[in-house]
This record gives structure tokens, sequence and C-alpha cells, in this order.
């Protein structure tokens, strides 16, 4: 028989850390209150958890002539807070303690100075009861203490009485917005005796629907009577079983997290993305001028294929047509080896430079193409995000927008370099075709010689035929003939090669561009989503 364990939570000490966590996340992305707010409730609840776990705090609230200082003075055996018909009759909070060894530093961080042993139901060792001011005061500094300790005690008993437990002062400011916390918290109709039955019944009926209609379904309502110590008995009980558990401290720091964390936001399924790399690659392409460059690497190569493997009697011409590769500076080199300023070369003397180029600026067009699909990517990635986070997604995409335009060039100029390589064919053919000159040149040598002679009426030497052809004819004619057809040869594998090589160039730029687009635009937009998917689970854990 397999035994089964109950599946435990998280601790309190992982969801106060995943609440920092959160809270360290959001920061610049979440308004600063809601930040400062999480970061709060984080030490606060780091503080109360060092303190004595073994008392429980409770705290008194209500609003003016709700009798609460009567039920304080009966629970605690004790005449210790004034009661009278002038209102409001408490200023400051003060503290009953049943067995108070040990509360001097709570007591101490609450900022209860006035403290006071009492006397009645000794079963509920470990409870401090607070006696706070009215949350209605007409005084300022009353209603703020009341605020500050609301945020502080384990425990909330609120006082209300029949001709105020609808006010709209406590619902709205005070209930609803403590709905997390009604593990809490007790609400108690005092003043019973001032009804008959039927209207106590009717005024808790009520009383339960408006609260839950703020969320506290499930809170405890009393009706007791301070006067004639009507239900104080079950009031009594409540405190005591709540006191005897020694959880309420922790009960009410997992509620402060609760809040804080939705304070912070909602958990959200992390966005499944568009792939639009590609739309933005193919604008920053058209940008930095690629299609351009892969049409120079094409002519570029047949230009220098001419010069390399062309008649030499005729590639000299070549030479005075403009590079296009060189026109764009891409490859050039400089003489004896020496880089130029902001350039950066391969080694050894005559290596390729690799510096800026001299593509032609993006045109408006295409400035406006690129913002664009930097704009498309933000918006793709943040589709599913809140507001403050999609804002946060939006701009990671534009952060590193200034840094593009040089870093494509620089890219352009660095891939665009190996295309000025020279294929090894060529110094075969251009070998090939000085060796055919040669011949070509011994011919027409062996020919002026035998003119020469002839003129000068010298007797001729016997001459070597192929054939009926003699062999200058040959070498001469031959030789030309021969440079001419390698040279349309090697002029037709140029055009080969030069549309092999752009090709290979093209898919090298799109690659080299789509990192550069990778490094300044989805990089950062990526960082910005792990960020938004770690806040989402540090939430996740600290709502738990």
């Amino acid at each position: 028989m397999k035994l089964l364990r109950r599946k435990e939570g998280p601790s309190l000490d992982s969801r106060l850390a995943a609440l920092l966590e959160a809270a360290e996340l959001a920061e610049g992305r979440l308004p600063e209150e809601t930040v400062s707010g999480a970061r709060a409730v984080a030490e606060r609840a780091g503080v109360r958890r060092t303190l004595s776990i073994d008392h429980t705090v409770a705290a008194l609230a209500g609003a003016t002539g709700s009798g609460k200082s009567s039920l304080y003075n009966a629970l605690t055996g004790k005449d210790l807070a004034a009661v009278g018909v002038v209102r409001p009759t408490t200023s400051a909070a003060q503290a009953a303690l049943w067995d108070g060894e040990g509360s001097g530093p709570l007591l101490d961080w609450l900022d209860i100075p006035q403290r006071h042993p009492a006397t009645s139901a000794s079963d509920l060792s470990g409870l401090v009861l607070l006696d706070l001011p009215d949350h209605d005061s007409i005084q300022v500094s009353h209603r703020l203490e009341v605020d500050r300790l609301v945020e502080l005690v384990d425990l909330l008993v609120w006082v209300v009485d029949p001709q105020k437990y609808a006010d709209a002062a406590l619902h709205d400011r005070y209930l609803r917005r403590l709905a997390a916390h009604r593990g809490v918290m007790l609400v108690v109709l005092n003043q019973i005796d001032r009804l008959p039955e039927s209207a106590v019944d009717r005024c808790l009926r009520d009383l339960r629907r408006l609260l839950d209609e703020d969320g506290l379904a499930g809170v405890p309502v009393l009706a007791v009577s301070a006067r004639t110590g009507a239900g104080l008995a079950e009031l009594r009980a409540f405190l005591n079983d709540r006191v005897a558990e020694r959880r309420s401290w922790s009960t009410r720091l997992a509620a402060d997290i609760v809040t804080a964390a939705a304070r912070l936001g909602a958990p959200e399924e992390a966005p499944a993305g568009q792939a639009m790399d590609r739309a933005l690659t193919a604008a920053l392409c058209e940008a930095a001028g690629v299609p351009l460059v892969v049409e120079a690497v094409a002519k570029g190569h047949r230009h220098r294929a001419v010069v390399a493997t062309g008649w030499p009697v005729t590639r000299w011409i070549r030479k005075f047509r403009p590079d296009p590769l060189r026109r764009l500076r891409i490859g050039t080199m400089s003489p004896m080896g020496e880089l130029p300023a902001g350039g950066s070369s391969g080694q050894g003397p005559g290596a390729e430079v690799v510096g800026r180029t001299s593509v032609p600026a993006a045109s408006a067009v295409q400035r406006a193409r690129v913002e664009t699909a930097i704009r498309d990517v933000g918006e793709a990635a943040a589709a599913e995000l809140s507001g403050p986070w999609a804002a946060a997604v939006r701009q990671a995409a534009r952060s590193r927008s200034q840094e593009l335009a040089d870093a494509v060039d620089r890219v352009v100029a660095t891939t665009s370099a190996g295309a000025t390589r020279r294929p090894k064919w060529w110094r075969a053919v251009n070998v090939l075709q000085w060796l055919v000159f040669a011949a070509m040149l011994a011919g027409a040598l062996w020919l002026g010689g035998l003119f020469g002679m002839d003129y000068l009426r010298l007797p001729q030497p016997p001459l070597p035929t192929v054939g009926v052809v003699p062999w200058p004819t040959v070498l001469l004619v031959g030789g030309a003939l021969a440079g001419v057809l390698i040279a349309l040869l090697s002029r037709l594998a140029a055009w080969a090669g030069g549309r092999r090589r752009a090709r290979r160039t093209a898919r090298a730029l799109r690659t080299a561009v789509g990192r550069v687009g990778d490094d300044l635009v989805l990089a950062p937009v990526r960082a910005e989503l792990d960020r938004h998917a770690r806040f989402t689970e540090a939430l996740t854990r600290a709502r738990a």
C-alpha cells in the first residue's frame, strides 16, 4: 500500500525571496510606488519573522462610537481605555498583554509605548491586544496611526455597530482592500443589546452580504455586547484558538505577500513570439546596400578575372576601367601593406584591408523600412504583454538602433572582403597566357629575323614546317589565336564564377547582417522577455 503525502506549497521564506526577486525585476518597468511597496512588505515581513512568534498581536479597529474601547475593557478585565461621549476617546494605540514576557521587542517594533497586563482569561496566554484609534477620526494623526498598525498586526478584529456597519469608509478604505487577509480577520457586531433579537439577525445577514461583496466570504462574524457580555465567550474562544495556533503571524505575512504580488501584476503567459527576423534582415540588407554590393562582387570578379587571365596584349587596357569593389572600398589594398586609418587587415604585406565602405547611405525610404521592421519586432514580441512590460519590450527593440548603421557597414565590409580572393586557376591561366604570348613573340621575332635576312640578301637557313606551314608562322598565328581563345574561355568561366561568388556573398551578407540584427534588436528583446518570464515565475511563487 502506497503512502500518499500531501504536497506542501512553497515556504514563507521562498515566497518572500520570490517577492523581492519580482520587485527587482520590475524595477524601471512598473511604477516606483508599486515596486517600493513590494520591497517594504518584504522588509516588514523579514523583521516580523525575527520577533516573537509566541505572541499574537490582535488589534481592535473600528469607527467612532462602535464601542471598541468598551469591548477592549471587557476583554482585558480592566478599564484601560477611556470610554465616553466625547469623540474620539482613543488618541493612541495601547496594548494589553496576556503573559507578555518576551514581547518587548515586538511592541517596540510596533511602536506601542502604552502596555498593560491583562487580568482576565488566563487561557489567552500569548495574546497582545491593541486598542486602536478610530479609523474615521477627525484627527489626521489618529487615522494615520490606524493605517500604520493595520499593516503590521497579526490579527484584525473589526468592531462595528448596528448604525454604521455599512459605512462606505470602512468597506472601501479597509475591508475591500484587505480581501486577501480574510484568514486573519474577524468582524464583530457590537452593541446588539440595543436591538431586538430579530433585528440582530437582519443586521448579521446584511453584514454578511456586504462582506461577501467585499471579497471576504468566510470571514467570521460575531454578535456581541460589551455592556451585557453577550457573545464575549465566543469572541474569547476565537482569540484563544488563534493564539494557540501560533500561526496568525505567518498567515498575515503570507497575505501581505499575496497583496503586494497582486499589486505588481498578475502572472502572464510567455508570449508565443513571431519570427520577425527575416523582415528585419531584409530591411537592414536593403538599407546597407547589400544588393549593390552583391552586384559589385559579380562585376568585380569578372573585372579582376579579365585583368588576371586576359590576353597580355590587351589586358592592360582593362586596368583603366574602375574596379567596382574598389569603388565601394571593399577589399582595397594599402601600399606596402600599411593600414589606412580605421582599417584592419590580415597577416603580412599586401593583405586585404577591411574598413568602412563607400556604399551610398540609406535613403529616407530605406531608413523608414528599417524603423518599421524594428517596430514590428517590438510589437510582435509585446503583443500578449500588459502595458508596462509591453512598453519595456518595445523600448528594448529600439534601445540599440543607433548602432545599427555602423555595425551593418562594418559587417558588410568584413564579409565582402572574402569576395576579393583570387581563385587559384587565375594564376595557372595567367602562366599559360604568358607562355602562349612568349610563343607568339618567338614566332614574331623568328619571322622578323627571316625578313631581315631576306632584305639583306643573306642565305636563308633551313626552315622547319608543320605540314606546309613554317614554324615561325605557327608560333605567331597559333599563339595569337590561342591567347584570344584562352581569354574568351576565361571570361566565360569568370562570368559563371562571378555569379556563384555573388550568390555566396549574398548568403554570407544576409547571415552576417542577420546576426547584427539579432545582436542589436532581437537579443535585447529576448533579454526583456526573459526578464518578464522570470518576473512572472517569481510572481507565481510569491502568490502560491
